[in-house]
């Protein structure tokens, strides 16, 4: 069932309180403008802390489908829009060859019909049925070239793609358009002009702490206190790469499992590979750091 888009920004964060995405009010504030005036999302900000997963929780919490444009190096226009079925199109040739039509415009304007075409995200998400306009997620932007953000600028602006064997296609109602980024280059400045921004950080402590009850609620209250804590601190220090909230909720159920209901020196050892995923920042933590840091935080947390 789709559910109508919020009517104010207290709306917006009680439909993403509702599916368990703990937002401020700044996230709240840009996405409910977002989708009062129709216009495409820009979410930048590191790895892990939430970007993709807004685009998920919306879908679900309207009830609409979710479309997902996975961004890579190379990505082009027949993997992101359209392409045509070539070995069905070369199968009605032959078939059309063998029955004796050999009419050139009827097996053109055949092979070129909507029956051969292989509908790719943008497509689908500007095909999708008015009223349940899905919602389309570019994810990873900045993983493609210039090229690829220069085609864009037409489906941002005028919700319509021209495929030249069968004219334009317009959106009957636009997808609500999320775009993320992990910023490693930065995106043009006229695709940026077509979207809203917001730079997604990770959560203080208080937030981040919310999001480990909810995300893994089998966690010993202790133990996410903890955890937590030493999240926090370990992201004011100079990693190679800061753990984000998804290795928080990955480390939290990864300790429940083996049964832990407090941080301890062996537990924090034995499990840094699924906090930090870099080797370097693994070797830093076992020379002795992560102690120093265990200590520090249970000494706080006992004198708050």
């Amino acid at each position: 069932m789709t559910i109508p888009l919020p009517a104010s920004i207290d709306e917006t964060e009680r439909l993403l309180d509702g599916a368990d995405y703990v937002a401020d009010r700044a996230l709240a504030t840009v996405l409910f403008l977002s989708l009062k005036m129709g216009r495409p999302l820009f979410l930048e900000g590191e790895a892990g802390v939430g970007k993709t997963e807004i685009a998920k929780v919306l879908a679900q919490a309207l009830g609409r489908p979710l479309i997902r444009l996975q961004c890579y190096e190379g990505l082009d226009v027949s993997s992101a829009l359209y392409e045509w079925n070539y070995a069905a199109q070369m199968i009605e040739i032959r078939l059309r060859e063998a029955s004796g039509d050999t009419s050139r415009d009827a097996t053109r304007s055949e092979i070129f019909s909507e029956r051969f075409l292989i509908r790719r995200p943008i497509l689908q998400a500007l095909e999708g049925e008015p009223g349940r306009a899905p919602v389309l997620l570019i994810d990873e932007l900045d993983r493609t070239d210039e090229a690829f953000e220069a085609f864009l600028l037409e489906i941002l602006s005028d919700n319509q793609v021209t495929i030249p064997e069968l004219g334009t296609i317009r959106a009957a109602e636009p997808p609500i358009v999320i775009i993320t980024t992990n910023r490693t280059r930065e995106i043009h400045d006229a695709l940026k002009r077509r979207c809203f921004y917001h730079w997604v950080d990770y959560p203080d402590a208080a937030r981040e702490l919310e999001i480990v009850h909810r995300k893994a609620p089998r966690a010993n209250a202790d133990l996410a206190a903890e955890l937590v804590a030493f999240v926090q601190r370990l992201r004011t220090i100079d990693l190679f790469k800061a753990p984000g909230v998804a290795e928080t909720i990955d480390w939290a159920n990864a300790l429940t499992e083996l049964n832990a209901v407090a941080l301890d020196p062996a537990h924090v050892s034995d499990t840094l590979g699924v906090l930090l995923k870099y080797q370097d920042d693994i070797q830093r933590m076992e020379r002795g750091e992560s102690r120093e840091i265990l200590t520090e935080v249970k000494r706080e947390l006992a004198a708050s």
